[in-house]
């Protein structure tokens, strides 16, 4: 579907011409219909498939020896891993790709119409090279295969990112991920009241990075509170059914948050074109309204599990203390 859209977007970007009025712009305008109907179901798909891929990985770790979670299914054929960061990729750019194509429809002269099918033939190949990905990682899987798992991955004495990450102090790293979510905040309703460019620009760059503080905070602190064992950092166990799935509401508020968060640097410019100007402070005005709910939804979660987590703050520096303590505390809190 997306080879004969990406076929049809080209011949719409070569040949495109507003001014005209003859038979052939008609059936061109008519295309883009058909075009965009076609992706719309195609990238709702694909934002799907990303926790569909998280789903199923997790759901075949059974049939690895060595593997708790989804980790080990991942590590069991490291492509898996690529193939679900090209995933997370593309989920974004679908993401934006339906919002692109949303915005042209809204201008009576279709104003964006040659940079959306410009985006489409970039986001073409990106597709393609996520379903050779999917499909190394699924062909290459082996069932006899001894894999690891989260807790030598996301071990804090391991020499890996994911190790240095899991390691990081969880004091200061929840002051720098609620310092984060305040200055996100605050620019957003800055936003919500002032038409200005640099606070646009300003919001996008808070919500990227607020992102990537999220998911360093669920691997270091977060994910101590879900589990209630201050060794445990795996940021994919909690989508399993003994934590009540509560990682797939978790994730789903971010994601949603940052992208929403995202948008309105990112169009900032459309806003000056003269087809779209009546419309767009509004539409505007609601991707901030969302992602800062979605944002303060997550931080509510997030909060909500360290609050009422049966694991307190101090016995998370008892344990991290040293060996000795390791061994008499942790005991301890897994028979309470």
């Amino acid at each position: 579907m997306t080879l004969y859209a990406g076929l049809l977007g080209t011949v719409v970007l070569l040949r495109w011409d507003f001014q005209s009025s003859s038979a052939y712009q008609l059936s061109l305008e008519r295309k883009t219909y058909l075009i965009s109907t076609i992706m719309n179901y195609v990238l709702g798909f694909q934002i799907l498939s990303v926790f569909l891929f998280v789903y199923t990985a997790e759901d075949i770790h059974q049939l690895f020896v060595g593997a708790m979670c989804a980790t080990g299914s991942l590590n069991a054929n490291p492509v898996g891993w690529l193939a679900l960061l090209s995933k997370i990729i593309i989920c974004f750019a679908a993401g934006l790709w339906l919002v692109l194509n949303y915005l042209d429809h809204l201008g009576e002269d279709f104003p964006l119409v040659r940079l959306k099918y410009a985006v489409l033939l970039v986001l073409l190949p990106c597709i393609c090279a996520d379903l050779y990905l999917q499909l190394q990682y699924f062909l290459g899987l082996d069932p006899d295969i001894i894999t690891s798992c989260c807790g030598s991955l996301f071990s804090t004495s391991g020499g890996s990112v994911a190790s240095s990450i899991a390691g990081l102090p969880a004091g200061p790293s929840m002051v720098v991920f609620y310092t984060g979510f305040v200055l996100y905040a605050v620019t957003s309703l800055f936003g919500l009241f002032w038409e200005k460019a640099f606070l646009r620009y300003l919001h996008s760059s808070l919500a990227a990075l607020f992102f990537i503080i999220s998911m360093a905070s669920v691997v270091s602190f977060i994910s101590m509170y879900v589990y209630e064992l201050p060794t445990h950092h795996c940021p994919f166990d909690m989508i399993q059914k003994e934590y009540s799935f509560i990682g797939y509401p978790l994730y789903a508020t971010l994601f949603c948050g940052v992208f929403f968060g995202l948008l309105p640097g990112i169009f900032q410019r459309a806003g000056s074109i003269p087809s779209l100007q009546r419309n767009f402070r509004k539409i505007e005005r609601t991707w901030l309204l969302f992602s800062l709910g979605c944002m303060t939804s997550f931080v509510m979660l997030t909060t909500y599990m360290v609050l009422f987590s049966n694991l307190t703050y101090f016995s998370v520096l008892k344990v991290l203390a040293g060996n000795t303590a390791n061994e008499r505390i942790i005991p301890c809190l897994l028979q309470h």
